[in-house]
């Protein structure tokens, strides 16, 4: 299964890669400021004021489109925050044939059941993973003094058991998470 934060991983990769070169670019710095490298302080950065050849301007092009695809790929990924689904296949039946299972077509009734109790705006869920070794992710939309510890508990007692439950798992680890609307008054749709 995929974790549940898909970008973690690419973001920290690539905050060390920017940390390196920023390491590396001021130890650089200093040691030519400090006379540690052969550079002379007076010379120019570039002899000459001729244009490089046309070759390298390609070059640089290319490098540039490369990162621009790379950086809109880095953005795509903070985009993609849900688990990856999978449809389940129930085996147990004493007839022949197998049963099959949209974990959405799961999750959605749990959803709807969490989305009335009490200081619920909205809520979503998405339960991922194969069979085996399903995740649950939910993620809720409360009014600002909403009572979050009753929320967590009532999903303890109540919602939850009542999944594992529906689905026979013995155990179905959890994610939550809160967001706080802006509205009043009216339950948003």
């Amino acid at each position: 299964m995929t974790s549940m934060n898909r970008p973690a991983r690419l973001n920290r990769c690539l905050l060390a890669v920017v940390g390196l070169t920023l390491v590396a670019g001021g130890g650089l710095a200093v040691a030519a400021g400090s006379g540690m490298l052969p550079v002379d302080p007076a010379a120019t950065l570039a002899p000459g004021t001729a244009l490089p050849p046309t070759w390298t301007l390609y070059a640089i092009a290319a490098v540039a489109v490369l990162l621009a695809v790379l950086c809109l790929c880095w953005l795509g990924a903070q985009l993609a925050r849900k688990p990856k689904t999978h449809t389940w296949r129930v085996e147990d039946d004493a007839e022949p044939g197998h049963t099959e299972l949209a974990t959405r077509i799961a999750a959605t009734p749990f959803a709807a059941d969490v989305a009335a109790y009490p200081g619920i705006h909205t809520a979503h869920a998405d339960l991922a993973g194969h069979r085996s070794s399903p995740t649950l992710a939910v993620v809720v939309t409360t009014e600002h003094g909403a009572d979050l510890a009753d929320i967590r508990h009532r999903l303890d007692t109540h919602g939850l058991p009542r999944l594992r439950n529906a689905l026979d798992l013995p155990s179905l680890p959890t994610t939550l998470e809160f967001r706080f609307t802006t509205r009043s008054g009216a339950r948003a749709g």
